[in-house]
């Protein structure tokens, strides 16, 4: 099983993404998903975002982390 983890978008640059999981910034690829925008909130695995969290809700990706924990 693969465990993906939200983020949330906070910059968008050349196909990467800088984004904030739970304190935490990364930069991962954003080249699997269009249309991503800075506040988005996308699902992580392996580098890559590689799925947006529909509506872009932080508290959907609020109950996934305390889910995960």
């Amino acid at each position: 099983m693969c465990v993906g983890l939200p983020a949330k978008v906070t910059a968008l640059k050349d196909g990467m993404a800088v984004v904030d999981a739970t304190g935490a910034k990364r930069t991962v690829t954003a080249e699997l998903l269009d249309d991503l925008q800075p506040g988005d909130y996308v699902m992580i695995h392996a580098g890559a975002a590689i799925a947006k969290i529909t509506g872009g809700d932080e508290e959907e990706a609020d109950e996934i982390m305390e889910a995960l924990k």
